[in-house]
Parts: C-alpha cells; sequence; structure tokens
C-alpha cells in the first residue's frame, strides 16, 4: 500500500482551493462573524454541486472516491475556514441517512459529547442531528430528523469561535438508532475532523512564514533569524507528521485487505487497529494544529493578537474542532489502554 498524497489527490486538493477562494474566501466567511447561521444556504449548496459531501457515493450518485482522498478535500476545508456542520452532513450523505445532504440542500449536526447539559454547535441551521458516542462497548449512533428545535435551547451570546454558533441544551430526545453503523460513522467523523485540523495547521504555517518574510526587524526580515527559523520547522514537523498519521489511517479504512494483515499480524483484531491509527490520528492532528496556530501568534508578536489577523480564528476553531470524537485527554487515555 503506498501512503503518499498521489498526484490525482494533490490536483484534487488544488481544484477545491481555487474554489473556495473563488466562492468562499476569507473575507466572505467573516462576513458572518457572530450570526446565527455561520454559512448561507447558497455557499452550502456551493460545496453541495462542488461534490463535497458526496465524494465517497459511488458514482452516479457521487464522485466514487475513498476516503484517503476525502481527508485531502476536508483539509482544504479547514485551511480555508469554511464553517457549518461540515463533518455531519459528510457523515450523513456517505451512510445515505437524509436526503438532500449530498447535494448541500440540508445540513446535519454530529454531537460527540454525552455530558448534559449539552453545547450543539449550528442548532439555528440543522435539518438533523447525529449522536455518536464512544463507550466501552463500542461507538453507538443516534439521528434525530428533525433536529431540535432552537426554541428549545439557550443560544450562547459570546462562543468561543465566532463562526461556530453554540447553543445550550439540557436534554437531547431520543433518536433513531444506527448501531449497526456506528463505528463507521465515528471512524469517518473523527478522521475528518483531523483531516480539518490538518488545514488549521498548514493555514498558520503559511500565515507565520509569510510574516516572517516581509517583517523587518535591525534591517533584516525576521524569518532570517535562527529563533524564528526554528518555530517554524518545528510548525512544519508538526503538520506533516499528523498528515501522515491521517493520511496512513484513512488508506487503512480503505483497503480492508490491508487492514485484515495488519490486524492478524500484529494480533489485533481489525477494528481495535483502526481505533488506534484513527485515535491517533486525531489525536496529532489536534496538538499540531493548536500548537502551530500558538506559534504563529508568537511570530506575529503584537499583531498575532489583533482581530484583523485570521490567526485567532485558527486557533478558536481548532480547539472547538479538539472537543469533538474525543479530546486530547481521552485520546491519550483510550490509547495507552489498547497499548
Amino acid at each position: 500500500m503506498d501512503f503518499r498524497v498521489s498526484e490525482d489527490q494533490t490536483e484534487l486538493a488544488a481544484g477545491i482551493r481555487a474554489m473556495l477562494s473563488g466562492r468562499l474566501p476569507l473575507e466572505h466567511v467573516r462576513l458572518r462573524e457572530g450570526a446565527e447561521a455561520a454559512i448561507d444556504d447558497a455557499d452550502w449548496l456551493a460545496l453541495g454541486e462542488t461534490g463535497v459531501f458526496a465524494l465517497t457515493l459511488p458514482e452516479p450518485d457521487g464522485v466514487g472516491l475513498g476516503l484517503a482522498d476525502a481527508v485531502v478535500v476536508f483539509e482544504e476545508l479547514g485551511r480555508a475556514l469554511i464553517p457549518g456542520p461540515l463533518v455531519g452532513t459528510f457523515l450523513a450523505a456517505s451512510r445515505g441517512l437524509t436526503g438532500g445532504a449530498a447535494e448541500g440542500r440540508v445540513q446535519v449536526g454530529v454531537q460527540t459529547s454525552s455530558d448534559a447539559p449539552h453545547l450543539i454547535e449550528h442548532l439555528g441551521a440543522l435539518d438533523a442531528l447525529l449522536i455518536l458516542a464512544d463507550n466501552h462497548e463500542g461507538p453507538t449512533a443516534q439521528l434525530l430528523s428533525p433536529a431540535p428545535a432552537p426554541a428549545t435551547a439557550t443560544r450562547m451570546t459570546e462562543p468561543l469561535d465566532p463562526l461556530t454558533p453554540l447553543w445550550l441544551l439540557d436534554a437531547i430526545p431520543a433518536g433513531e438508532a444506527l448501531s449497526e453503523i456506528g463505528f463507521g460513522l465515528w471512524r469517518d467523523g473523527s478522521l475528518l475532523t483531523a483531516a480539518l485540523q490538518l488545514g488549521h495547521a498548514a493555514a498558520t504555517l503559511d500565515l507565520a512564514v509569510a510574516y516572517a518574510k516581509e517583517r523587518h526587524q535591525f534591517g533584516k526580515p525576521i524569518g532570517s533569524f535562527q529563533a524564528i527559523k526554528h518555530i517554524c520547522a518545528d510548525m512544519l514537523v508538526r503538520g506533516e507528521v499528523a498528515r501522515n498519521a491521517v493520511q496512513a489511517a484513512a488508506c487503512l479504512v480503505d483497503d480492508e485487505e490491508v487492514t485484515n494483515a495488519e490486524a492478524a499480524a500484529s494480533g489485533m483484531t481489525p477494528e481495535h487497529l483502526v481505533r488506534r491509527a484513527v485515535m491517533g490520528a486525531k489525536l496529532l492532528a489536534d496538538e499540531a494544529a493548536i500548537a502551530n496556530a500558538r506559534a504563529a501568534i508568537q511570530v506575529h508578536g503584537g499583531m498575532g493578537f489583533t482581530w484583523e489577523v485570521p490567526l485567532h480564528l485558527h486557533l478558536k476553531r481548532s480547539r472547538v474542532l479538539a472537543t469533538t470524537f474525543g479530546t486530547p485527554g481521552q485520546l491519550s487515555a483510550a490509547l495507552a489502554a489498547l497499548t
């Protein structure tokens, strides 16, 4: 198995990046900071028409690609700070759970914390809600369609990420059980969330390097100073290590034959092997996104703390994503238990 990003995947990433920069540039995305809906229906439909939510559906309904291709696309979505329930809508579309999800006509959220009261992202725009839980018996899933009404919840006036509106809900009603596909939904959702984190890690590295080239001190660009070089080099290494882990885990998911062979060689069940790979990838991606955002703010100096510089948006979104599909602490403990 070749775990490297292929030429086709590189072209796929370039195409998605070009589409996002043309249709959803950062200045357009930031117009909805603090709004009840972080992305309007027309922009969401544009993502659907591009095939973002139908990547792994077989043709002619979808694009017919694998999860390794989907993580490449989701990295670009993270890099561009695209808001909205991207992961939940993709999961619903990939399993045919909600009509219109693949086309971008509906938005489906995902909730992975079982602790009450519940913080629900993007509730004001949701048509359905996936509830995923990973416990000692394995991942379970439920589908609430329609999603709980925003009127039954309390909207948080100052969410951490201004492009991730939050509602506080005391209790979530029971939904349709999806027990047979619970593990697959948890697995794919974890990897797609990790891919978004890769995008944040890459974007903050790009911003740090660009600023280090243009900012001068003592008559020289600050990027020529050894301390800044070391910071940027560490950012690059963190991102590449995480990207390799995410891509390798996605390749395992796509190739069942390789997964079975690896599991037999290691004395593990295929599910445990994939769980270990997925959790490790998510943990590394969370750490890379948050650490890179903090390092980029340091490189920017005082400018890094201003609202105009988008670094704070990457840091805040990374922290939000690090609370879904397992926090770093939970993932570390789970990996230790598996080992």
